[in-house]
């Protein structure tokens, strides 16, 4: 049986107490204790566009080079690896909200993000479309985004406009056209954006289709600069 922090099997009681670290099981501890994260979330270089891991010193990805996304940056606290997509599971899929708040501060501690919410006027989340809000009862990135900066999140501003087909399996380019369409602005509050710094919020990262879409939406809005920052990063297999 899955326990409430989402990793299996856990052999007691206590293994789901708020006070145990949810990876190592150190007690008394956070949900993850500093030395898990230490291990399991170090800082990385990154490309700033996309969030892939790059070599020192190097500010953007060769694909990134090659067709800027309209991010201005992009920011991750971890690879999506284990222990993360268990923790990860068990918030967006089994109704764990409590874990909103370790991820957000997981977040912050990342490089770069702290300043990037100190700087922009709003941090928005990734819309879920109604039908899978629904099915889930909450939107994980508004959870995350409100706990990151309470007084600057806005869910009403990006909206999920309809459902889209199973992203698994598909290319890049195939991804981004799948999406096309699928993010718009709140008609009625579109001028709040204009000429803003945005941040914009989401759990998983996979290939950036669905960030870059959201993000092109807004900057038909006239956001003036988008940052993403997300929990975590699925790294391209070695």
């Amino acid at each position: 049986m899955f326990s409430q922090w989402g990793l299996r099997p856990f052999s007691s009681l206590l293994a789901r107490l708020p006070s145990q670290c949810a990876v190592c099981h150190a007690w008394p501890s956070r949900p993850v204790c500093d030395a898990c994260v230490a291990r399991f979330a170090p800082p990385a270089a990154r490309c700033g566009g996309c969030a892939l891991p790059v070599p020192e010193g190097v500010a953007r990805c060769g694909e990134c080079v090659r067709h800027p996304p309209p991010l201005d940056a992009c920011l991750a606290a971890c690879t999506y690896a284990w222990p993360w997509p268990d923790t990860i599971a068990g918030f967006k899929f089994r109704g764990d909200a409590g874990w909103a708040g370790p991820f957000a501060t997981l977040m912050r501690s990342a490089p770069w993000v702290e300043p990037a919410l100190e700087q922009c006027d709003l941090v928005l989340p990734m819309p879920l479309a109604p039908g899978r809000l629904r099915e889930r009862g909450f939107n994980q990135a508004h959870e995350l985004a409100r706990r990151l900066a309470p007084a600057k999140a806005d869910a009403t501003l990006l909206l999920r406009t309809r459902e889209t087909p199973a992203q698994s399996g598909l290319a890049r380019a195939e991804r981004l056209r799948n999406l096309r369409g699928a993010f718009a602005v709140e008609p009625l509050r579109a001028e709040k954006l204009r000429g803003r710094r945005l941040v914009l919020v989401d759990d998983v990262m996979t290939s950036g289709a669905s960030l870059f879409a959201a993000a092109e939406a807004l900057r038909l809005a006239g956001a003036a600069h988008i940052t993403a920052v997300v929990l975590a990063r699925t790294d391209p297999p070695r």
